[in-house]
């Protein structure tokens, strides 16, 4: 099999990317947007060994759940990567991609619940932060990256963002050719505009503008009253050849800089950096389930706390409740948010890394029925978290990811799956933790991608009774 061949196959599995599996001459080759038991030609793009990976050229026999994408750029753009499929297609694949990434990395045959979905297949976003760059011609463009590469794909809407982003790229790129202002370009390092990201929350917008040096906002900011009017606008100045999305270097300029907001009966404020679940729909079905299983009296400890939303729904509806947050910013926040809300006695706030700060709490909490809630980052939870929390004799273990490969290496060591021997992982058929799992549960955050994110319970196991036997 070589570079640039074109061939002719059966789709036999579609991979945790949704990529379609096609072996051939003893090579397995992985082509996007393809589906189980389809015919398709595909050109190899890339071998090593025995994979390959292709690019899709036509089908020639199309599986039931095939649909024609409703974007018009999707087989182009990299923010997306199933809308070939129908719906219920996307939600079974995402039920059954996560069960094998479980077994494949951790070990675990837990059932797992069919995927919860979300009411708006399509408009569900309610953050975009869309990179401003220049095409081959040298003229200014919004869109998103090509997949695997920094390549924007132009374009003046994206279906999974509100309605809200056409006037938004609109008045970016007028303000751009009338002012002459020039997209960023990050392989010579030359231009301005680097990104526009907004944020919605209850009908109030928060508009950042990233760029590169200052520039004169008032004509964008103009443009955007036209179809905009409660909203705030800030200037990241950014000139680092990073890939972090914003400085330190704020200018606010229209509004406060923050709006207030509620979610679930928890006040809040909200600036451009402030963490927001991007779904609505999603993030209040996937809250009220952890809420369903934190019950009153106990003790809450939510680790990776960030700005402390949900530690404040869990001292609500538990009566006490840790949070534990590393960034500074995330926790003063949730300072912030307990005076809110009236929650002195209730919740509290430890800033640090969890890792050093987990048994400082289990110490405080000593003796008391305790609910562990985990919302780690993408790269799941440190070693010693995981140990911790294994030790820890909590009743109850309420993990939220929204990456399934971590989370199976997490999962896998809290459950038994997994046995950290050495400092390396091994599958071992099941090692007593002391905790068994409840249930697993994907929720559709993110239809239309390969992503999805999972709520896990898992429960303290009870001893086993005694047996009295009367010898005498």
């Amino acid at each position: 099999m070589e570079k640039n061949e074109v061939y002719e196959g059966v789709v036999e599995d579609v991979g945790a990317g949704g990529e379609g599996i096609v072996k051939i001459e003893g090579t397995t080759v992985f082509v996007p947007f393809c589906l189980a038991g389809e015919r398709v030609v595909f050109k190899i793009l890339k071998v090593k060994d025995n994979i390959a990976y292709g690019k899709l050229l036509s089908v020639l026999k199309p599986a039931k759940d095939r649909i024609i994408p409703p974007c018009p750029v999707f087989y182009k753009c990299g923010g997306c990567d199933i809308q070939h499929m129908t719906y219920a297609a996307q939600l079974a694949f995402k039920r059954e991609s996560l069960a094998a990434t479980l077994w494949k990395i951790g070990g675990i045959t837990a059932a797992v619940n069919p995927t919860v979905p979300c009411g708006n297949e399509l408009r569900y976003r309610n953050k975009l932060a869309m990179p401003i760059g220049v095409n081959a011609n040298g003229e200014t463009v919004c869109g998103f990256y090509a997949p695997h590469s920094h390549r924007i794909v132009d374009t003046d809407d994206c279906l999974i963002q509100s309605e809200w982003i056409k006037p938004v790229i609109s008045a970016v790129k007028k303000f751009a050719k009338d002012r002459r202002i020039s997209g960023y370009n990050e392989a010579t390092r030359t231009g301005v505009l680097r990104r526009i990201v907004v944020r919605e929350l209850g009908g109030k917008f928060i508009f950042a503008l990233v760029a590169a040096k200052k520039v004169d906002c008032k004509p964008l900011i103009d443009e955007l009253e036209k179809s905009f009017k409660n909203f705030m606008f800030l200037l990241n100045i950014n000139p680092s050849q990073g890939n972090a999305v914003f400085s330190d270097s704020w200018q606010i300029l229209r509004g406060a800089g923050y709006f207030e907001a509620e979610e679930c009966g928890v006040k809040y404020r909200a600036g451009a950096q402030t963490f927001v679940q991007i779904n609505d729909d999603i993030r209040e079905k996937l809250y009220a389930r952890v809420l369903e299983e934190a019950e009153e009296g106990a003790v809450a400890i939510d680790l990776y706390s960030g700005g402390g939303m949900l530690t404040a729904m869990l001292a609500k509806k538990c009566g006490t409740a840790y949070g534990v947050e590393i960034v500074e910013e995330a926790s003063r926040c949730a300072d912030e948010l307990k005076e809110d809300n009236g929650l002195d006695g209730k919740m509290f706030n430890i800033c640090g890394a969890v890792e050093k700060e987990i048994e400082k709490v289990f110490a405080l909490t000593e003796g008391k029925k305790r609910i562990i809630v985990c919302d780690p980052p993408r790269r799941g939870m440190d070693r010693s978290v995981v140990k911790a929390v294994m030790a820890s004799g909590a009743d109850k273990i309420i993990l939220i990811s929204c990456n399934p490969a971590t989370l199976a290496r997490d999962l896998g060591l809290l459950a038994g799956g997994l046995e950290d021997i050495g400092g390396a992982l091994y599958k071992t058929g099941g090692v007593e933790t002391g905790y068994e799992i409840v249930s697993v549960t994907p929720f559709d955050m993110f239809p239309q991608t390969k992503w999805c994110e999972t709520l896990v319970v898992l429960s303290r196991k009870k001893p086993d009774g005694h047996i009295n036997v009367n010898v005498g």
